[in-house]
């Protein structure tokens, strides 16, 4: 059943095609306050020490009273990129775009095209589907040919003092108090993560990767 529900998302968004657009935490006005603003990106080996884990989270700012009226935009794909021959071009991509509730994921494999332009990788034989965890709910973690997914709420992770980093940028402060402001405690963001073996990624020694958010055209 699950395998269906994959296939049938495929089918649907196979045929559209998605551009990237500027995306950083809450700084980049092309996407400051939208769906498609990519705060943080993580990568850091698994529990499981086989395996690779990688994080993209979006939509930075959410207090606890709109956290749970946040959900995932089914016209952003987010993308990511996986380097093994260090020439900073993707070779393998994982997608992940979200459908009625859900999060589906393609890859890793190989992508239909490098740079800004993308398209769902519908005929890849790695593919997987989970639940959305809503705000509140237990994580709801999906397991499919040795990876595993999340997509959700969670606590925004990352400390920085934006503010007195604005006013450095302007000139109004020559550097960072010690400890500082953190303007993102008590706020949350929405992940995505999916946890891959290194078995499936292959090539040797240091990888690069990286993340898009892509917009539906």
């Amino acid at each position: 059943m699950k395998k269906t529900k994959i296939l049938i998302a495929t089918a649907i968004l196979g045929i559209a095609t998605f551009v990237a657009i500027a995306a950083d935490h809450i700084d980049a006005p092309a996407v400051q306050g939208g769906t498609s603003d990519i705060t943080d990106f993580y990568a850091f080996r698994g529990e499981n020490t086989s395996n690779l884990v990688l994080v993209a989270n979006v939509q930075g700012l959410l207090t606890p009273g709109n956290t749970a009226a946040a959900s995932f935009d089914e016209r952003v794909l987010l993308e990511f990129n996986i380097d093994t021959d260090g020439d900073n071009i993707e070779d393998l991509v994982i997608q992940a775009t979200p459908r009625d509730g859900k999060m589906y994921f393609f890859g890793p494999t190989g992508p239909t095209s490098t740079g800004l332009n993308s398209t769902i990788v519908s005929t890849t034989t790695n593919a997987g589907v989970v639940d959305i965890t809503n705000y509140g709910e237990t994580a709801m973690i999906e397991e499919f040919a040795g990876m595993k997914f999340f997509a959700g709420p969670r606590d925004d992770p990352f400390f920085f003092d934006f503010n007195k980093y604005t006013e450095i940028i302007a000139g109004d402060a020559t550097g960072f108090a010690n400890p500082g402001d953190d303007t993102f405690a008590g706020s949350n963001v929405l992940s995505v993560v999916v946890e891959v073996p290194k078995s499936m990624i292959g090539g040797s020694g240091t990888i690069n990767t990286w993340v898009e958010s892509k917009r539906k055209q």
